[in-house]
């Protein structure tokens, strides 16, 4: 029996998911990663489910996603999503989102592990497993690099955790780390330029409660590294580089 490699998802772009341009947002189109890859894993016997079985589960290294163009309101979006490379210890998983006429609007590439929720200790992959549903298919977005550090030379805004940041673990959601790093910047550049490649590297988990501090650091033009922290050690770090916007019919 021939395997599935790729998962096909279909989404409408309604009115509450949108931001005061009436565009998806960043972290919008992160959701649609996530639930694409958590679909496409437990279609294939390694979704949340079947890791919670072997006491372990899935988390988020590394997400790096490059737009061309943001979809307005009622826009048929298409997500396809596959499984480009496994390691011992790391899952790279990509993403194409197209509009309706199939043209694609974004890409992503992503790195997972999976951890032992005891210990929260990286675990071994299925190597064998995973392998059978690598796609050679084109991606343009390399891998994710490493981050360089800002926290040091740059003053935090303090934030601290709360229920609205936790996700099923009970640990700060992945998508709202990109929220509130996007919240650093002035409203105005968001109608001026547009985030052209966002990447984030999640480097530990944040908790209920525990007291951040937000940074940001224009590294060259049009281009800032940012950090979130606990007790001047960074959880996560990102990198956003932005270009001027580029109107569509759609946009409001």
């Amino acid at each position: 029996m021939m395997i599935e490699k790729t998962e096909t998802f279909h989404f409408v772009t309604e009115s509450y998911l949108l931001d005061f341009r009436g565009r998806v947002t960043i972290p919008m189109m992160g959701n649609y990663m996530l639930h694409a890859a958590s679909s496409h894993a437990s279609l294939r016997g390694f979704g949340f489910s079947d890791m919670t079985e072997r006491h372990t589960a899935w988390v988020l290294s590394r997400l790096a996603m490059e737009i061309e163009r943001y979809p307005a309101m009622s826009e048929p979006v298409t997500l396809h999503t596959w499984i480009s490379e496994v390691g011992r210890l790391f899952t790279h998983r990509c993403f194409e989102l197209a509009d309706g006429d199939g043209k694609a609007v974004a890409y992503a590439h992503s790195v997972w592990a999976a951890i032992d929720m005891q210990t929260r200790r990286p675990t071994p992959l299925d190597v064998e497993a995973l392998s059978a549903y690598v796609v050679d298919r084109y991606c343009p977005v390399g891998t994710p690099g490493k981050i360089g550090p800002v926290e040091q030379d740059t003053e935090g805004v303090p934030y601290r955790v709360r229920y609205s940041d936790l996700d099923i673990n009970g640990h700060f959601n992945s998508i709202k780390y990109m929220e509130h790093l996007l919240d650093l910047f002035d409203l105005g550049l968001f109608t001026e330029k547009e985030v052209k490649r966002f990447e984030i590297a999640y480097l530990s988990e944040g908790r209920y409660g525990m007291p951040l501090t937000l940074h940001r650091k224009e590294t060259a033009a049009d281009r800032y590294a940012m950090a979130i922290c606990h007790d001047g050690k960074a959880i996560c770090r990102a990198t956003a580089t932005w270009a001027v916007a580029v109107a569509t019919d759609n946009s409001i």
